[in-house]
């Protein structure tokens, strides 16, 4: 039942970013890679994975809607976690270890909220796939899990070899 839940959230994990991908770019492609570095790194990505899944128009207006829905509720959390990171800088800088913990604290009862947002958007928009979708995207998902992990052990064995 886990495996199968985990399946099912990166999979409407991956089909939530390809929805976003879909949205019109609101500033020109950067000139060098590093401006604008953060603004939209795997909307090519995304927009692979959308066009793999075949979505109708009527998914991509629903996918649209699910997302920038889930982007509002989260608005607020995501200045919210902004200042807490602040705060917690400020508070490492003055060593102090009560006020370190309780804003660690509040920053991961925050990511928390940030997460079933997302979780929820991600389980709404897989609802509206066809079970061909599904499995496509299931099967996307796979293949990157296999990529994933190539990486990191390709990354363990680098770190191995230089330590050793």
């Amino acid at each position: 039942m886990r495996k199968q839940l985990t399946r099912f959230a990166t999979a409407a994990a991956l089909a939530a970013g390809m929805a976003l991908a879909q949205a019109p770019a609101a500033t020109p492609a950067p000139q060098t890679g590093q401006q604008n570095a953060g603004v939209r790194p795997r909307a090519g990505m995304r927009h692979r994975l959308m066009t793999a899944l075949n979505l109708t128009d009527a998914q991509k207006q629903q996918a649209r809607s699910i997302f920038q829905q889930a982007r509002q509720q989260a608005q607020p959390l995501v200045s919210q976690m902004k200042q807490n990171r602040a705060d917690l800088t400020a508070a490492v800088k003055a060593n102090d270890a009560s006020r370190i913990q309780a804003l660690a604290s509040q920053q991961g009862n925050l990511r928390g909220q940030l997460l079933t947002i997302r979780s929820e958007a991600q389980a709404k928009f897989y609802n509206t796939l066809t079970p061909d979708q599904r499995a496509k995207a299931d099967q996307i998902h796979a293949n990157m899990q296999q990529r994933f992990q190539q990486r990191m052990q390709h990354r363990q064995e680098g770190t191995k070899a230089n330590n050793g």
